[in-house]
């Protein structure tokens, strides 16, 4: 299964997407600022991660539906999935980037926020538009396909 998620709004606190599953449009995105401004997959030329406030670097990652987030692994909004969110792998300078809900810049922390950006600087909606997205990528992890996401 392909995911692309294709930046399209770059301002200096967040970042907004449109996420496309098998060339179809799912949800909006949000993100921390991308400080990967040259797009080359890494922080370099000058380019500095800040803990906390920076998107994933652009690139190609594998999507994992089999490996638990101790941070939601009890927390009552995954309690279907115990925890077992969709974790980006082999993200240059970051580890346990998820796709997950939250609704503003504060709730990503460098992972991937689903929803609808009906608010400037903000995805609603986001525990809703979540599930179906969930259900699909399970599917697919399920039949033992493998899931990438393009970040253009």
């Amino acid at each position: 299964m392909k995911l692309k998620l294709r930046r399209i709004a770059l301002n200096e606190r967040y970042t907004i997407g449109k996420l496309y599953v098998s060339g179809k449009y799912e949800c909006d995105t949000l993100e921390d600022t991308v400080r990967d401004v040259d797009k080359s997959g890494k922080f370099d030329g000058g380019e500095k991660k800040v803990k906390g406030e920076t998107a994933i670097p652009y690139g190609t990652y594998e999507v994992r539906m089999d490996i638990q987030s101790p941070r939601f692994s009890k927390s009552s909004s995954y309690r279907k999935c115990k925890g077992y969110l969709p974790r980006l792998m082999n993200v240059p300078s970051f580890d346990g980037v998820l796709i997950h809900i939250g609704n503003y810049p504060a709730d990503t922390e460098g992972c991937i926020l689903v929803g609808k950006n009906t608010k400037k600087g903000a995805v609603l909606q986001s525990t809703a538009t979540f599930w179906p997205l969930y259900e699909k990528l399970k599917a697919a992890a399920d039949k033992g396909d493998k899931i990438y996401i393009d970040i253009v």
